[in-house]
């Protein structure tokens, strides 16, 4: 039996057709994957289903639901979920000054009796913050997840952020569906496998699940059937046995997916070094650095991976001096600053933060503004004088800013669009063009392809191997994707319990890898 139906779905942004005539059907205890670019449609779509404020504040939308055989309009999220729907969005949708305890109850409270609401009434009792604590600790418990739950959410690393969203939803009895928009874009690839178990164990108890992700190979090995979105139209609905993860991803695009493999004789490293770290500690929450040693030759691309918490999200953020930070920084010769992030800027280094939201954009300002305002502040670019004034030349951001749109192919509606609007994967490219436009020696990236699809991630990689190979920038690129450091790295750094594991060049055995995660020694590395 269907438990889900969405019939001929049709939405309008002003003139922009972003869904036309979309059908969709879940069943009862089935896990239904739903892919395609960004742009493609997939957030709209959910925002109708969830009842988000967007979709009724835009005039609506055409078509019909159906929810356990009766028809669905929910005017609210507050609605959805009275009817056992539950949501984790691909943007987090935590309090960060709250607990874990209480992001998971939030407005599902328990409370117990006071001497006071005895006499006036249950609206005085007080949270009954044990029994709180009890039920996220099983929700937590679930997920093998072993944090602390008294522990604020401010300062956790985004991976622990996704666990906590969804312990939340499966802290609701009533749960029948629960859509999952990229829920391991942000897990490290052995931290995903166990999640997706848990996906499982929630679709035998009867839970339906709608999985929305760009990891092609976790659709392929978790759902039951899947629907492939592209331009706003349905391309195929089909069962997920009866397709491979190369026709998904061309239907998906419109074309062929070649990722461009750097090969050995392209690499421009040599025995150089542009940057050298010593002792280095940082004191970042869930990803701390504990004396790490490390080397990166000029003109490579240097892969940082390893486990979640182990602490190579810390790395990039300690250079840049985002969190407390001891040890030696030296750049070509230069002892750096520490705990200063201006400087770190003028040392020709930039900075793509994981958390693209929190650090990486300015979300009520233009696409323009955002990609040039680093370059404004620290390099004075963009700008005109005229008499002693310094003014922005609004003329030259926004050609400048219409040049990334096009090489990095952001979907909008111009350069004048607020960043707030863009789907996830565009607001990433924009991140990307704002670093590229300092024009640094050093590019320090952080989960570059967290949330982007198969057609944008490999438009990032291959930008990351041309701008190494053309301009000689020297790349270090933190990502818990092993796949996709291998594809691009010249040398890849493990990182495990807050220093280098070892490193292994990319073309190095899946045991090899698995022994530096796991926090085993290897005979031989190379260094």
């Amino acid at each position: 039996m269907d438990l889900l139906q969405m019939k001929n779905i049709t939405k309008l942004y002003t003139e922009n057709r972003v869904l036309n005539q979309v059908s969709l059907s879940i069943k009862e205890g089935e896990i239904h994957g739903l892919v395609g670019e960004n742009g493609a449609g997939k957030s709209t779509l959910m925002n109708i289903l969830f009842g988000m404020p967007v979709i009724h504040s835009t005039g609506g939308f055409e078509g019909e639901m159906l929810f356990n055989g009766r028809s669905f309009l929910p005017k609210s999220p507050e609605e959805a979920m009275n009817l056992g729907i539950g949501m984790v969005h691909q943007e987090f949708m935590l309090i960060p000054g709250f607990t874990i305890t209480e992001n998971i109850k939030l407005n599902r409270e328990k409370t117990k009796p006071t001497f006071v609401s005895k006499i006036f009434g249950e609206r005085l009792e007080k949270l009954d913050l044990n029994a709180m604590a009890k039920d996220a600790r099983k929700s937590l418990d679930k997920l093998n997840m072993s944090i602390d739950e008294y522990l604020p959410v401010a300062g956790l690393p985004v991976g622990y952020m996704q666990f906590i969203e969804i312990a939340r939803e499966i802290d609701k009895s009533k749960l029948k569906l629960l859509i999952l928009d990229e829920p391991t874009a942000v897990l490290a690839e052995t931290e995903a496998a166990q999640f997706l178990d848990i996906i499982n164990k929630l679709s035998e108890m009867g839970i339906s699940i709608l999985f929305i992700s760009h990891r092609l190979d976790e659709i392929k090995k978790i759902t039951d059937s899947i629907t492939i979105l592209r331009d706003g139209e349905v391309v195929k609905t089909i069962e997920t046995s009866e397709i491979s993860i190369a026709d998904m991803a061309g239907l998906m695009v419109g074309r062929n997916i070649e990722m461009i493999r750097k090969k050995k004789n392209e690499r421009n490293a040599g025995d150089e070094y542009i940057l050298e770290i010593k002792d280095f500690k940082v004191n970042m929450p869930g990803e701390r650095v504990k004396g790490l040693d490390l080397k990166v030759r000029k003109g490579e691309i240097l892969g940082l991976g390893g486990l979640a918490g182990q602490g190579k999200i810390g790395i990039a953020n300690g250079i840049m001096g985002l969190y407390e930070t001891s040890g030696t920084i030296i750049k070509n010769g230069n002892k750096l600053p520490l705990n200063n992030p201006r400087e770190i800027l003028h040392s020709s280094i930039a900075f793509l933060s994981e958390d693209r939201r929190g650090v990486g954009l300015l979300l009520d300002d233009s696409i323009e503004f955002n990609i040039g305002f680093s370059s404004l502040e620290v390099q004075n670019k963009f700008l005109k004088k005229i008499g002693p004034l310094n003014l922005i030349d609004e003329k030259k951001i926004r050609e400048y800013a219409l040049k990334m749109i096009e090489e990095l192919d952001i979907r909008c509606t111009g350069p004048k669009q607020h960043t707030r609007y863009l789907s996830g994967g565009n607001q990433q490219k924009v991140c990307i063009a704002r670093a590229l436009t300092l024009e640094p020696d050093l590019l320090l990236i952080s989960e570059p392809t967290r949330g982007i699809d198969i057609g944008a991630k490999k438009l990032v990689l291959d930008t990351l191997v041309k701008l190494n190979k053309k301009l000689n920038m020297t790349v270090i690129i933190t990502s818990s994707e092993l796949g996709e450091l291998r594809q691009v790295s010249d040398r890849i750094a493990i990182i495990y319990n807050g220093k280098v594991g070892g490193i292994l060049p990319p073309d190095a055995s899946d045991e090899q890898f698995g022994l530096l995660m796991a926090g085993e020694s290897l005979d031989k590395v190379v260094n």
